[in-house]
């Protein structure tokens, strides 16, 4: 029923497998791709009806499956797997970000590219063998597509490279990248580096692409192999009626005519604000309108050129910035937009921050929390917990829009993850501020990298909140200008006209001093390794210029937290006493709790961590912990409560779960012949530790903590006062006697004797 054929080839130490034509054989295409013991399935299906929109309608999932890796979800109530977790959606933005530019964007057939984890082994990233089957399938696949490419994660560590470097190896180094593409050409990147610097990122970046060679070559071999033959787009638009020769027509009748407009129109003067940006392309599209009707086409053929309006001023603008080096608001090529710092805008959080670059604007707020608030890890590949968080929020009105208010998008998802993990290597280590910290981005408005300026925004909130964060971050978006000619400038700070074919957004983040985080996707089948290059040089004076502006609202983290901000104090006690401080199911632990009104993180390092609001509350727990867990040493004083009464003594408690023993003879120095002739039940007494034995037991001692009395004699020995025989008061043996055992004592090899059930002697 089968007909399963396998390619296999050596990367970076392992074997990697493809095999074709037995699972999932009803997709357009479908393969699965084996990297160690980390098995991922992809399909791709191409629908034979047109998308909605004017647009090319791709849509690319990553599927988690906690089977994968052998887990069960950890909800008590839902055992299957629901929303896609982040990780989930991040990892399915990487593989759209790579597979996207090498499409034909004039199909607007469905396509959908599902990847499947099938098995995961926790060492090989299920993300990186997603994206190389992905391509695999698109490969050989009938779809036209413009691959097929490779893809890796480096890592680097002590100084090295590494290739395909693990998630513990991740954790350890300095990078975590990933680069997709050919040995040509980047694609894709993103990552997160430890303050590299620009020349360390360019020559991890090319080194990645350099190894990618054998994925290229394998899938070139298969693709020969299975005798694959790509449709042609012309023949899909065709079939569905999507394009003729009057369509043609149209579409290069408009082309012309957006051209002429560009010296009247399109740069006439500066447009600064987005509003006069979208002002200026209604002002087009109603003049190009007017044209078709003055050329008497027909108006249902006006969609044809009218649809890609944008484009056609898109493409005069790059035309401009390569002929002239001329940007529609009237910068220059390396030019950043107007810039503006604030903070504590708001009066009850915990710390603001306020950027401005043009018309994007984030307002970034800070929350601390208690350890307790940490997020919980619970992913195919992820376990553990997470104290840092950053989230992206946008909204309708951010785009000057009106709709449906829904969840955080995907996109919204990615800038809140490349936002955390540009400012993640500058954060205090969890030992010296023990705080879980969430920071909310909101984007009040957006024209080009509202994921950046939240890097910017959470670096102010951060500082203001008095987070001691090593140094600020800032993040810039640069873009590009290319023409099939192969003519191209690097833009600094790109905003959204300049956005269009044969560009990129390639954003960049980092301190003075290195970068440490990155993204790029292309609108190009893959950008040089001069254009990577350069951009990556020409974002360093990018940067140090917003954090010159950003150090003018605050140039260092305050040194108190915001008055309504929690207090965290930590208590390092022996980890043999934790459980002294939980108790028995927890009742201790939840009676401070209750008590005091503080949150109690205990750490299995013996660190325990009390959160608290109220001051009064944080120092009666304190006392409490304290207490509970202090060492008793000889000479020191407590006051106690009698909880015991013996004939040999009292038990006092000093401490909670702490009682010691006052000797009768320690009671007073008047001779005491009972403890209950001179203290009673619950009586408040003072004490002195005379000493702690080695089994832990403590002596104590009322009358050391008063004056002996004028004309003192000691009572006499307890012999001498008539005390006989058994063990002394306090349970202590008196030992064999001098003269031998008593007459009426049985011998020692005499038989036991035999007693009733009451006690009795039995009869002989």
């Amino acid at each position: 029923m089968l007909d399963v054929k396998t390619w296999s080839t050596e990367w970076g130490g392992r074997t990697l497998t493809v095999e074709v034509g037995k699972m999932a054989l009803q997709a357009t295409a479908s393969c699965t791709v084996r990297y160690g013991d980390t098995v991922m399935l992809a399909t791709v299906v191409q629908s034979d009806r047109l998308g909605p929109g004017d647009y090319f309608p791709l849509m690319v999932s990553f599927e988690e499956k906690l089977y994968a890796a052998g887990k069960i979800k950890g909800s008590r109530f839902i055992k299957r797997e629901g929303r896609p977790s982040d990780e989930s959606i991040l990892s399915g933005r990487v593989i759209d970000r790579a597979l996207r530019p090498l499409f034909d964007d004039r199909m607007r057939n469905n396509i959908q590219v599902v990847v499947t984890a099938l098995s995961v082994d926790q060492e090989n990233d299920a993300a990186i063998v997603g994206l190389i089957a992905a391509s695999c399938v698109l490969s050989i696949s009938p779809i036209p597509w413009n691959g097929p490419l490779g893809a890796t994660r480096i890592g680097k560590k002590d100084g090295k490279l590494i290739l395909n470097a693990t998630r513990e190896e991740i954790k350890t180094g300095d990078l975590d990248l990933v680069v997709a593409g050919t040995t040509e050409k980047l694609v894709m990147v993103e990552a997160a580096a430890n303050e590299l610097s620009e020349d360390e990122m360019y020559e991890a970046m090319k080194w990645g692409g350099e190894q990618l060679s054998p994925i290229i070559d394998l899938v070139n071999k298969m693709v020969k192999e299975l005798g694959v033959e790509k449709n042609l787009v012309e023949d899909i638009l065709a079939d569905t009626g999507v394009s003729n020769e009057e369509q043609t027509a149209v579409t290069e009748l408009t082309r012309s005519f957006v051209a002429s407009l560009a010296d009247t129109m399109i740069f006439d003067s500066p447009k600064v604000t987005r509003k006069e940006r979208q002002d200026m392309v209604k002002a087009v599209k109603a003049a190009a309108k007017q044209h078709l009707f003055d050329k008497g086409i027909s108006e249902d053929l006006w969609g044809a050129g009218l649809d890609h309006i944008k484009d056609f001023i898109a493409n005069q603008i790059t035309l401009r910035i390569l002929d002239k080096k001329q940007r529609l608001d009237g910068r220059s090529l390396t030019e950043v937009r107007d810039l503006l710092s604030e903070i504590d805008l708001l009066p009850r959080v915990h710390g603001t921050g306020m950027f401005m670059r043009g018309d994007t604007q984030v307002l970034s707020i800070v929350t601390l929390g208690s350890p307790g608030d940490v997020q919980t890890l619970d992913t195919m590949e992820e376990d553990g917990t997470k104290r840092y968080m950053h989230h992206y929020n946008d909204a309708p009105y951010t785009y000057g829009d009106a709709r449906p208010m829904r969840g955080p998008s995907r996109r919204a998802i990615g800038h809140g993850a490349l936002a955390e993990r540009a400012l993640e290597p500058v954060l205090p280590a969890v030992e010296d501020f023990p705080y879980t910290i969430r920071v909310m981005s909101e984007v009040m408005g957006s024209n080009g990298s509202s994921s950046m300026a939240s890097t910017c925004g959470s670096s102010l909130s951060l500082m203001a909140a008095g987070v001691p964060i090593k140094k600020a971050v800032a993040g810039i978006a640069m873009g590009l200008a290319s023409d099939e000619t192969d003519r191209w400038e690097v833009l600094t700070d790109l905003q959204d006209v300049e956005d269009g074919k044969g560009g990129m957004d390639f954003k960049i983040a980092g301190t003075r001093d290195g970068i440490t985080a990155m993204q790029m996707d292309t609108k190009t089948h893959g950008v040089n390794w001069d254009i990577v290059k350069q951009t990556v040089t020409q974002s360093h004076d990018a940067i140090a210029h917003i954090l010159s502006t950003m150090e003018s609202a605050i140039a260092e983290p305050r040194a108190d937290l915001s008055e309504y901000a929690p207090r965290i104090e930590t208590v390092v006690i022996d980890p043999d006493k934790i459980r002294d401080i939980i108790g028995p199911g927890g009742k201790t632990i939840n009676k401070i709790i209750a008590d005091t009104g503080v949150q109690i993180d205990i750490e299995q390092d013996g660190r325990v961590i009390i959160t608290s609001n109220d001051q009064e509350g944080m120092k009666q727990a304190l006392e409490i912990v304290h207490n509970l867990t202090k060492e008793v040493l000889a000479g020191e004083i407590y006051d106690g409560t009698v909880v015991r009464l013996e004939d040999f003594g009292a038990f006092v408690n000093i401490l909670p779960n702490k009682d010691g023993l006052v000797h009768v003879s320690e009671i007073a120095w008047e001779r005491t012949n009972k403890p209950g002739d001179v203290l009673k039940l619950n009586d408040k007494v003072q004490v002195k530790v005379k000493e702690v034995d080695n089994l832990g037991r403590v002596n104590l001692s009322i009358k050391a903590l008063k004056d002996k009395p004028e004309g003192y004699q000691p009572p006499p020995p307890r012999e001498s006062r008539g005390f006989s025989g058994g063990k002394k008061p306090g349970g202590h043996h008196r030992g064999p006697r001098k003269d031998g055992p008593r007459k009426d004592s049985p011998k020692k090899d005499a038989p036991p004797v035999k007693k009733g059930f009451f006690g009795r002697k039995k009869d002989a």
